[in-house]
């Protein structure tokens, strides 16, 4: 669904960025395949708002209850909600070119049926909540390795303008798309606008069938499934800027989604609109979010990313107090052209925090996570709000969820998005024990490593403040357990010992080591006394 391709703007990769920037923003155009693919998902996003405005108009002609049309949002954001971390995991460890090829196929599929029973007359409420459930799980399998292709698709350099391509392409999918859709259905039914949305997913499918991937070459056999989730889950807990990332995105998304989900019903029932002026509604938001893209660049330099998150969500918050209230087209479509520019804004500053915060060994897997949060918040938030807007009004759900939105501000003073400004999360050349090669099988394991330092009794409590980075430094990559010990009978020995699953999980450990983690272990190893490195051992379980 549309909605999901907001996240795709930013690849994974962004955080390994070089400072040598392309002498046009417009370069990555040049690769062909970059270009092909930046293009035929610009149509596909059309093809996606277009069905977005069919299936919720299809919705309201055949429901006039609020609840029924706030799940059209719900069952929208539900699929990245169940499935948006198992697909995290499948890019990581299959071949993404046929994993999104077989999401494309899904894509099509279920548009074509949907496009059958539309025109056949076999719609009903159950039909277009299961569509836009199966849609959303399409798009649920595509957004994580679509994020992380567009590192092969273009040079290093490239990366950052290819990102700000991709943003402006949804962007500009999200004006054309819904007005686009709008006017159609003023003048024909619904199936067309789900048949072409059918069709847009074609020269998708079509680009990534004829472009031949460079293969990856690996060291290390890729992990299991339920393997990778774990150590992905883990990581996760282990990163405290990205735990931060997820806070504040339900913190916002739990309240904004009542933008989203009653806004049909703002434009039908409160403002008595076809599809055209839903469409025009729709194409605001579009224009507004295209501003915020353009002006992301500046607001960057002149404000903290806490700063404009908690700008960006009082302006969304008082303008769904204006969606609440006004009734003059004009001026509510001026509120929606704000809404766009105030959730472009958030959507770029949540996903530079995650991006920032997640390494690219388990980039995708972290994006799913975030992923998951962000949908799991829309999918409750649209269902509170549309119950609420059934119970009471449409205005009074809209003015609790603006009132919410706003006092969620103060989550800022504790998640904070900028903590560790210098963090770096770049693989770096590990120091000792990626030479290793005993003959251990792979599969032995669990398997303790210890490293043993000798501290200065005054230098102890400064030490083991200094210990708990490295704690999560072991625990996010890999440590299913970490632990610090003193020698009761040699003060100032200290031991510290950390367990991994396997071998083989011993061996993905090194090649994890990032330059953050290089920094953590030099502080730690400042405080040793010994001539040389900390001595350490490898052991392994017998059984």
């Amino acid at each position: 669904m549309a909605q999901v391709n907001d996240i795709q703007s930013s690849s994974p990769e962004q955080d390994d960025t070089v400072t040598v920037r392309p002498s046009s923003p417009w370069q990555p155009l040049r690769q062909p395949v970059f270009r092909t693919l930046w293009l035929a998902t610009v149509v596909s996003n059309i093809g996606s708002w277009m069905n977005d405005v069919g299936v919720n108009w299809s919705m309201l002609t055949l429901s006039s209850d609020p609840l029924a049309v706030a799940l059209v949002q719900a069952s929208s954001s539900l699929p990245m909600f169940l499935f948006a971390l198992p697909s995290g995991v499948m890019a990581d460890i299959v071949d993404r070119r046929k994993y999104l090829l077989f999401s494309q196929v899904w894509v099509f599929i279920v548009a074509a049926s949907l496009t059958l029973l539309s025109a056949a007359g076999l719609v009903t409420p159950w039909v277009l909540l299961l569509a836009a459930f199966l849609l959303s799980t399409g798009a649920a399998m595509s957004s994580p390795p679509f994020q992380a292709i567009v590192p092969d698709l273009v040079t290093k350099d490239e990366l950052g303008p290819a990102i700000a391509l991709n943003s402006l392409g949804i962007n500009i999918s999200r004006a054309i798309g819904p007005a686009l859709g709008g006017l159609i259905l003023s003048f024909t039914s619904p199936w067309l606008v789900f048949l072409l949305n059918a069709l847009s997913v074609t020269g998708v499918a079509l680009v990534l069938y004829r472009w031949k991937s460079e293969p990856t070459i690996q060291r290390l056999p890729p992990e299991h499934f339920f393997q990778a989730v774990r150590v992905g889950l883990r990581y996760i807990y282990a990163a405290p800027v990205f735990r931060n990332v997820l806070v504040r995105t339900c913190a916002f998304f739990l309240f904004g989604s009542a933008g989203w989900a009653l806004l049909p019903l703002v434009a039908r029932t409160e403002m008595h609109q076809g599809p055209g002026g839903y469409g025009m509604m729709l194409a605001s938001i579009g224009v507004g979010a295209i501003s915020g893209a353009v002006l992301m660049p500046r607001l960057r330099k002149r404000f903290s990313a806490d700063a404009l998150m908690m700008q960006a969500s009082v302006l969304f918050g008082l303008m769904m107090l204006g969606m609440a209230f006004i009734r003059h087209f004009w001026w509510l479509n001026l509120c929606e052209f704000f809404i766009g520019l105030a959730w472009i804004t958030i959507l770029s500053t949540l996903n530079l925090g995650a991006q920032r915060s997640a390494a690219r060994w388990v980039k995708a897997r972290a994006l799913a996570v975030y992923l998951t949060a962000f949908f799991g918040s829309m999918t409750i938030g649209s269902t509170v709000w549309g119950q609420l807007a059934a119970h009471y009004s449409i205005p009074f759900s809209l003015s609790t969820a603006a009132i919410g939105l706003i006092l969620s501000c103060t989550v800022v003073w504790r998640w904070r998005l900028d903590k560790d400004p210098d963090l770096d999360l770049d693989i770096a050349t590990h120091r000792n024990s990626s030479t290793l090669q005993p003959n251990v099988h792979h599969s032995r394991g669990p398997v303790m490593v210890s490293y043993e330092y000798r501290i200065r009794r005054e230098d102890a409590h400064d030490f083991t403040v200094c210990m708990q980075d490295m704690r999560r430094m072991r625990r996010r990559s890999g440590a299913i357990n970490w632990a610090i010990y003193e020698d009761v009978l040699q003060p100032g020995i200290f031991v510290e010992t950390f367990v991994v699953d396997s071998w083989m999980e011993h061996l993905r450990e090194q090649e994890r080591y990032t330059m953050d983690d290089k920094k953590i272990q030099t502080r730690v190893n400042t405080f040793h006394q010994g001539e040389q490195v900390p001595e350490v051992r490898y052991l392994v379980a017998p059984f």
